[in-house]
């Protein structure tokens, strides 16, 4: 019901919203009569912040056409390479007709983001995609909002979500031979899965696995998302926060986690900097900054549009991650597409080398969690870890902006360049992926 009557007071306020908005060009226009009144910036000030308070947020676009390498500007084309019911691996691909460019584009090295599903789309990691696009091939995972996605494609679980990051490690093994995976946050536990299963079934694995911010074990320094998780039982957010999508929508009567309370969620973290963000709005919007306000629009165009994950996904991953500590206690079990149960190991991952990234202030993956990757995969060579806290960043900055562009990246590309192959096998002469590459193709053609 909860949903129901959202989306009623969503409606009752668009035709408010959008006059709000015609206010606020209509005082701000100098040329407008309404503008000629002394108390016409205040008043366009006004309205414009009341139209964005009421407004409904959109899916956002990517919206990279360009990309400079090397002091070349380089096209992007983005385009869906698979459609999954519930999400879509995009590829943003690059193009020149500068030969030496085009040389140099095709031998670096492809890479696998898997973004986050917890509430915002994946445009969330633009500034992230952007950059990687200077020094590799990018893919990334965009996950649908459930309430799109109709009931006869049926439903969406955890394992899921495992099964998909296979499939596309797999898909972009069979295009480059091999891959890198970087997973921000939420995905850490999945993509570590993922990596795991395929590793246990002697499957080639991925050269790079980069571990950000995530919950690897959600034990070590909980915060506030990782307490509630924790404190409240599986069946109390199956009560509470759990509802049918309304008919209004191709996924009308799927049960989900609506993206309004996730984003209730995030402002009721830190109400005090989100009101004071919108007042320093207003009153830049009076003084004219137009490189404040734009700033200010830009990251609550992304951050206020959110989307609903689908229950069962959901209340698993609650489960999962922050109530049975499955991963870290080795009681994880996946079901496959083919139906079999499979122990998650992360013991059997030995040629993957691994890099975890956490902020020194992050307030949603507290310190040492993400960390913990380091303590799972035993078997992966100490000389292919790595660990870096980023000093002064909190979540958000670990993978979009200055802290993002200036320390973090430059350490994942050098880190990812280190190990573009596979160790060698002592004797062999050659290294494991190369070992183990033949078996994976012939498997594929079969």
């Amino acid at each position: 019901m909860l949903y129901q009557i959202y989306e009623t007071q969503r409606s009752l306020m668009e035709p408010f919203a959008d006059f709000a908005h015609a206010a606020a060009k209509l005082y701000g226009n100098p040329l407008s009569p309404f503008g000629q009144n002394p108390l016409a910036q205040r008043m366009a000030a006004g309205y414009d912040l009341a139209y964005r308070l009421g407004k409904d947020y959109e899916k956002p676009v990517f919206g990279l056409t360009t990309v400079e390498v090397d002091g070349v500007d380089v096209a992007v084309h983005e385009r869906v390479e698979v459609d999954k019911p519930f999400c879509e691996l995009r590829r943003f691909k690059r193009f020149t007709d500068d030969p030496k460019m085009l040389s140099r584009l095709k031998g670096q090295p492809a890479v696998l983001i898997v973004a986050p599903l917890s509430g915002h789309y994946a445009t969330l990691l633009r500034d992230t995609v952007r950059t990687m696009l200077k020094d590799h091939k990018v893919y990334i995972t965009d996950w649908k909002n459930a309430r799109t996605v109709p009931l006869s494609d049926g439903e969406f679980h955890l394992d899921d979500y495992v099964n998909y990051v296979q499939e596309f490690i797999r898909h972009l093994q069979g295009i480059y031979g091999n891959c890198h995976v970087i997973s921000v946050c939420q995905p850490t536990v999945p993509v570590l899965a993922a990596v795991s299963l395929m590793a246990t079934r002697g499957e080639v694995t991925p050269l790079t696995m980069t571990m950000m911010g995530g919950p690897i074990d959600a034990r070590k320094s909980p915060t506030a998302v990782n307490n509630l998780a924790m404190n409240k039982s599986y069946e109390w957010f199956e009560s509470n926060v759990i509802y049918r999508v309304p008919t209004n929508f191709a996924g009308a009567g799927r049960r989900v986690y609506p993206g309004f309370l996730q984003h209730t969620g995030f402002v009721a973290m830190n109400p005090d900097r989100h009101a004071s963000n919108h007042y320093d709005y207003f009153r830049n919007l009076i003084k004219g900054d137009g490189a404040s306000t734009e700033a200010h629009r830009k990251f609550y165009d992304e951050y206020n549009a959110v989307l609903d994950m689908d229950a069962d996904y959901y209340l698993e991953t609650i489960r999962v991650v922050f109530q049975e500590f499955a991963l870290v206690n080795g009681t994880w079990d996946v079901i496959s597409p083919e139906g079999e149960l499979e122990r998650v190991r992360p013991e059997d991952i030995t040629t993957t080398a691994h890099f975890t990234v956490e902020g020194e202030l992050d307030d949603i993956s507290g310190s040492g969690q993400t960390e913990a990757a380091h303590d799972l995969c035993i078997n992966v060579p100490k000389a292919r870890q790595k660990h870096l806290e980023v000093k002064g960043a909190g979540h958000y900055g670990i993978f979009s902006g200055r802290r993002w562009r200036d320390t973090v990246y430059p350490q994942v590309r050098d880190f990812i360049a280190q190990h573009k192959s596979g160790p060698m096998i002592k004797g062999s002469g050659k290294s494991s992926t190369a070992l183990k590459a033949p078996v994976k193709k012939v498997a594929q053609a079969s």
